[in-house]
């Protein structure tokens, strides 16, 4: 029932923009799921970048506040990360998620979440 397929990611240089989307299907959307991009850079925990509540209320990790921007598209069933000014440091495996209450924005409940996409690759050159 949950389906999370992600795509944007590619390489680009300091400073660049890049723009992932998340499709999702109908049901994730209409039924009160949060929703978010996490990221996984090597020798590193996976860690929420952004997440969306089941009331629209958005949370950012310090690290990408001011930088990215989550959003959602009804009308696509995607949820989408624009990011902007990336740095070198943003390279990682980012992935989508999926789940209730368990999804916050401490990275020790990441491992709690319970649906995931396959990722998409991010590499951001100096």
């Amino acid at each position: 029932q949950v389906q999370l397929l992600e795509s944007g990611g590619g390489s680009v240089q300091s400073g660049g923009s890049l723009r992932l989307s998340c499709a999702t299907s109908e049901y994730t959307f209409t039924n009160d799921y949060y929703l978010g991009w996490f990221r996984q850079r090597s020798g590193n925990w996976r860690e929420p970048v952004a997440i969306i509540d089941h009331k629209g209320i958005i949370r950012y990790a310090d690290f990408v506040k001011g930088r990215f921007t989550l959003s959602k598209d009804i009308a696509k069933n995607t949820l989408d990360l624009q990011m902007s000014s990336l740095k070198p440091e943003d390279t990682a495996m980012y992935y989508c998620a999926a789940d209730w209450e368990r999804m916050t924005m401490n990275p020790v409940r990441t491992p709690e979440i319970g649906y995931w996409g396959q990722g998409t690759q991010v590499t951001v050159s100096s």
